[in-house]
């Protein structure tokens, strides 16, 4: 199990667009660094600078085949965290219709949204 702290770093640590754009093709499969540059607007050391960040948290990995640095996902909360983070909510959830503690009717003041 995680803990809440390294919870809390994994979250910072992919959130950024082209990290999470990154994690998003890997978790279709295998990419090299030429890959990442055909789809990112960033440079080549940017997206190294990118994939290592990510390499040193435990999120990807690389094999060596050639000259080409082939990365593909290590975490298997990665595929999890893009799901959610591609949902569309329509609505927010509903509010409650009194306190839980008192118990007493409904809410008496206004509820902010």
């Amino acid at each position: 199990m995680r803990p809440i702290g390294k919870k809390v770093e994994l979250l910072k640590v992919i959130a950024h667009p082209a990290r999470i754009r990154i994690l998003d093709e890997l978790a279709k499969g295998v990419k090299c660094v030429s890959d990442f540059e055909e789809f990112l607007e960033i440079s080549q050391p940017n997206i190294s600078q990118h994939l290592s960040l990510l390499r040193s948290h435990g999120l990807i990995d690389y094999y060596i085949d050639g000259r080409l640095r082939c990365y593909f996902l290590v975490d298997p909360i990665i595929p999890d965290l893009l799901e959610v983070i591609k949902k569309d909510y329509c609505e927010s959830l509903p509010a409650p219709a009194c306190c839980p503690v008192t118990r007493k009717g409904k809410y008496p003041g206004k509820r902010r949204h």
